[in-house]
């Protein structure tokens, strides 16, 4: 498994617009940019390097971050917020004040002045779309976690219940009560969830998101209950949908749509974290433990993940999220990491 590991995280580090299909964009798969699929790489890579303990993927990290500060960071957003998650573990682990100065800065604006929804939520605002008035499920893992983690830095209380807020606001309005999974978004202009998409990628920030929030700030009582009552009712959906290679159809409840795997990726780690950490029951180990099957089984020699699918944007129907092309990306790269720290740690 650590041979795999590897084998992804180096393969990861050498994307630059290889190999891509014509129909997937140029750019935004290459390592070099600052952007929600290079967060996400970010984090999966930061998470290798603390699993196994080599530094020279931590050194990669601190190359990557001075490189694109110098180059100068983008607009915020929700997505290119997403970086910043690890940028923050980096100030921690490092003591720079460089780093934890412009987190501050991006923290701050998190709080005062990055957009909020009718009731409070942040709006899912990315790069060239305003999204007026949309909560999306992507936002929990893009931008919440990162406000999370700076509360517990900084000890900015204020920011910590800011970031409990988001995760029951997002629950409110996209976790769908009839099938325990999640919508992709919500729009107070209209009130409707869109397309109704059950979509699997959107679905698995939650299942690894709501572990890695409430690990970080070692939540108990009553929000930790709902969060994890909330999860298990995901996590059961997903124990009767899985299909028996291992993998979910890209819409989780629509077996003629394609399997992905950097979904499956995270709902792996999500559930085989929860289990290892006495969330969830025992039982659904073997869930996850499929779910790691089928992400190494598409896995290339080289180390590229395959059947990942790419970026999704908000679907007016259905059909917009079955025609989204498979495209080698960094977050399917990062996804397949995180399972696999928690595959060697399987006895």
């Amino acid at each position: 498994m650590k041979e795999i590991l590897k084998k992804v995280a180096d393969n990861m580090t050498a994307i630059k617009n290889q190999g891509i299909e014509e129909e997937c964009p140029i750019g935004i798969i290459d390592i070099e940019n600052w952007e929600w699929p290079q967060g996400v790489g970010m984090y999966g890579m930061y998470k290798y390097y603390k699993e196994l303990g080599d530094t020279s993927y931590r050194d990669f990290l601190i190359k990557w971050y001075d490189k694109n500060i110098a180059k100068g960071l983008p607009e915020r957003n929700v997505n290119t917020m997403c970086p910043m998650l690890t940028l923050a573990h980096l100030a921690e682990e490092t003591g720079r004040k460089d780093y934890l100065d412009l987190c501050t800065e991006w923290a701050e604006w998190v709080m005062n002045e990055m957009p909020r929804t009718e009731g409070g939520g942040i709006q899912h605002i990315v790069s060239g779309g305003e999204n007026h008035n949309q909560v999306w499920i992507d936002t929990l893992f893009m931008t919440v976690l990162f406000l999370a983690k700076m509360g517990l830095l900084l000890d900015r209380k204020e920011y910590i219940e800011e970031a409990k807020f988001q995760f029951l606001f997002h629950i409110k309005y996209l976790a769908d009560k009839k099938t325990g999974f999640w919508f992709h978004g919500w729009t107070f202009d209209g009130r409707h969830n869109f397309a109704d998409a059950l979509w699997a990628r959107g679905n698995c920030w939650y299942t690894a998101g709501s572990v890695e929030f409430i690990e970080m700030l070692g939540l108990e009582g009553s929000l930790k209950e709902y969060l994890l009552n909330t999860l298990v009712f995901q996590v059961e959906a997903l124990a009767k949908t899985q299909d028996e290679s291992g993998g979910w159809h890209t819409l989780l409840d629509d077996p003629s749509s394609y399997l992905e795997a950097s979904a499956t990726a995270g709902f792996g780690y999500g559930i085989l974290k929860a289990v290892r950490l006495g969330y969830i029951d025992e039982k659904y180990k073997v869930v996850g433990e499929k779910a790691l099957k089928y992400v190494v089984d598409n896995i290339a020699e080289d180390g590229e993940v395959q059947n990942v699918s790419y970026g999704t944007g908000m679907g007016a129907t259905l059909e917009d999220y079955r025609v989204i092309p498979i495209c080698p990306m960094t977050y399917g790269q990062s996804l397949a990491l995180l399972i696999l720290t928690e595959g060697v740690r399987l006895k």
